[in-house]
């Protein structure tokens, strides 16, 4: 071989190598979602994120925020009157009727595990007088906790303008929402009886299917319309670390649970030692660039300068579809 191929092809074999070492760190945080963060519940402290800033609709995970702000203001045991406009909500319900008495804890779990949109109607109705009085409560609450980029206008998370949050606030809502016993009880049910006040039976199952999987799930809450598609926050636990992943804008459900698979094992190697916390900002358009950020000791961040590029294709939208569900 002459001296300059032998160069030509040690540079293309360095090159080869480079590529393939970046596309393999890069192939771990290859998910579907939108936007994602995990997060140290203890701590807050970021351990894996992609587009954590960008406002995407929170579907029914909202309902987390509308739990806290009822228990901020009345008791597990306080009767609510279910009313013509919260037994009309829009479905997924459990059939509410008006007249209909029911507990707030027999509702919350109505909301969190079913998500049911009549029951978070009333909650927000039997705290504050109205939805509307209601959604004031829950945004004062998120400036209070710091989200700018959250903004509630109903309590059921269903869509609608200006209705949005972030990854990474919808983490730091699900870390606000453990702090309550209350809640976190429900959402770690996977499945019970409840009764209305005139004793008619309902049976409720959680959403969250991997409640029956992993038995470090300490639990969370999923969240699905149209233009939300499928969202998720949860928490898990092993040994006596918590982390808490938040998915926004998951194609589908088989993918959502997948990917916080995924996610808590990202987060929980980067506890161990094993990888550095990382952040992924991407722009979506014919291709995706993905920059990567790099958290290092210390103030500051680390930005690398590799970018990868892929189709996405154009996915054809069906303008009749008006599903919204959990």
């Amino acid at each position: 071989m002459k001296p300059d191929c032998g160069k030509k092809a040690m540079a293309f074999l360095s090159a080869a190598a480079c590529l393939m070492l970046f596309a393999a760190n890069a192939s771990g945080y290859d998910i579907s979602s939108k936007a994602a963060v995990v997060m140290e519940a203890q701590t807050g402290r970021i351990l894996f994120a992609k587009n954590p800033n960008l406002r995407l609709p929170p579907a029914s995970t909202t309902k987390l925020m509308t739990a806290m702000v009822v228990l901020d203001r009345v008791g597990m045991d306080k009767v609510v009157t279910i009313s013509r406009r919260a037994a009309g909500a829009a479905p997924t319900k459990i059939n509410l009727l008006p007249g209909e008495t029911v507990k707030v804890g027999t509702l919350l779990y109505a909301a969190l595990l079913m998500s049911a949109n009549d029951a978070a109607t009333a909650l927000a109705e039997g705290a504050a007088g109205s939805e509307a009085e209601f959604v004031k409560l829950m945004n004062s609450k998120a400036a209070l906790m710091g989200l700018k980029d959250t903004r509630f206008i109903n309590a059921t998370g269903l869509p609608g303008k200006g209705q949005r949050t972030t990854a990474l606030d919808l983490a730091k809502i699900m870390r606000q929402a453990l702090l309550y016993p209350a809640i976190k009880g429900i959402i770690n049910t996977k499945s019970v009886e409840v009764s209305t006040e005139r004793d008619r039976s309902i049976s409720l199952e959680n959403t969250n299917k991997l409640l029956w999987q992993d038995e470090g799930l300490i639990g969370g809450k999923t969240g699905y319309t149209n233009k939300a598609r499928h969202c998720f926050v949860c928490a898990a636990q092993r040994e006596d670390e918590t982390l808490i992943a938040a998915m926004l804008g998951t194609p589908n459900r088989k993918a959502l649970w997948r990917e916080f698979e995924s996610l808590m094992e990202e987060g929980f190697d980067t506890l161990a030692g094993k990888k550095e916390p990382v952040v992924y900002i991407t722009k979506t358009g014919n291709a995706e660039t993905v920059r990567k950020v790099v958290y290092k000791k210390g103030p500051r961040l680390k930005v690398s300068s590799g970018k990868t590029s892929q189709n996405s294709g154009k996915k054809k939208r069906n303008s009749n579809a008006k599903r919204h569900r959990t």
